[in-house]
């Protein structure tokens, strides 16, 4: 089955650019600028790629108006190119819905209230006391275990758990007593949670995650954190409990934040970095070292160390 295609003109119309050369010409794809062929628009949002300009082969190129004098096709001028793809992008998916073809077996508790206009792929779980709201997309083997609720337009990609047990006990003499998970997982909206990712409900008050974030895959986080609105989370990354995150949280994949703590808003954490404190400024905090051999990396240590002691 071929895909969508647009005229050129449909498609600035779409970004709100200017465009340059022949309105009418058929684009059906969206490709690199250096592996793009004729019927193809591209776009230039980092520099390092200026040098396909003169060569690519794609039909139309959206670019910034700070390159569009090097513009060698027809394109479309825009602020950001990026956003402009991204935006785009939507248009040439074919698939919004994969589940339409055929019927669809998941299981929904009679506690549960599900808008008529979510999608469910097949083999989801959607447990007591949960509520998914308009336009979602619960995807294939998804669990929502237990008093989960999801606002409008948010998409769970296939086999996340979302609202399990969160990881509480009290010890005694005899080993451990369970503490039961009682409060809810709330999801808002324009929320995009990757595959594989684990959120767990709060044990009392609830786990939140605002409106707006982005979770990468295999993410997890647990009970009663707060993720503050259009935080973007990089894969294998893990929020301990009970932490308060503000907005715009930027964290790079293989890290880590402690729990009971307060993150400040706008806080970028660089990859393979474990937070173990609260931050309450905003910045770029980092705290990995590149790999070297064992016995430099020894060496290395030791110095750490006396930096520390001074």
């Amino acid at each position: 089955m071929s895909g969508p295609s647009y005229s050129l003109q449909d498609l600035a119309d779409k970004v709100n650019g200017k465009l340059i050369g022949d309105p009418e010409i058929v684009i059906n794809a969206i490709a690199t600028i250096q592996n793009a062929s004729l019927g193809c628009i591209s776009f230039l949002a980092n520099s390092k790629y200026k040098k396909f300009l003169s060569t690519s082969s794609a039909s139309a190129i959206i670019i910034g108006q700070e390159h569009s004098v090097e513009l060698k096709t027809a394109g479309i001028i825009v602020d950001d190119p990026y956003a402009a793809y991204a935006t785009l992008s939507l248009m040439f998916n074919s698939h919004r819905n994969p589940y339409a073809a055929q019927p669809v077996s998941f299981f929904v508790h009679e506690t549960a209230k599900v808008h008529k206009s979510v999608v469910i792929g097949p083999n989801v779980y959607i447990g007591p006391g949960c509520k998914i709201e308009e336009n979602s997309v619960i995807h294939a083997n998804t669990s929502l275990v237990m008093n989960v609720e999801i606002g409008k337009n948010t998409i769970v990609h296939f086999n996340a758990v979302l609202g399990s047990d969160g990881f509480g006990y009290a010890s005694n003499e005899d080993g451990y007593i369970k503490i039961e998970q009682l409060g809810k997982l709330i999801v808002g909206n324009d929320v995009e949670i990757g595959s594989g990712c684990t959120i767990d409900r709060g044990a009392i008050e609830n786990t939140e995650i605002h409106d707006g974030v982005k979770l990468d895959n295999q993410v997890h986080i647990a009970h009663n954190v707060i993720l503050g609105e259009n935080s973007a989370i990089a894969a294998s990354c893990a929020i301990a409990g009970s932490t308060i995150i503000g907005k715009n949280l930027k964290m790079g994949g293989l890290s880590g934040i402690l729990g009971h703590l307060n993150i400040a808003d706008n806080v970028l954490i660089g990859a393979h970095t474990l937070i173990t404190k609260s931050i309450k400024k905003s910045g770029n905090y980092i705290g990995i070292m590149p790999a070297q051999e064992q016995k430099d990396w020894a060496k290395s240590s030791v110095f750490i160390k006396r930096r520390k002691t001074k």
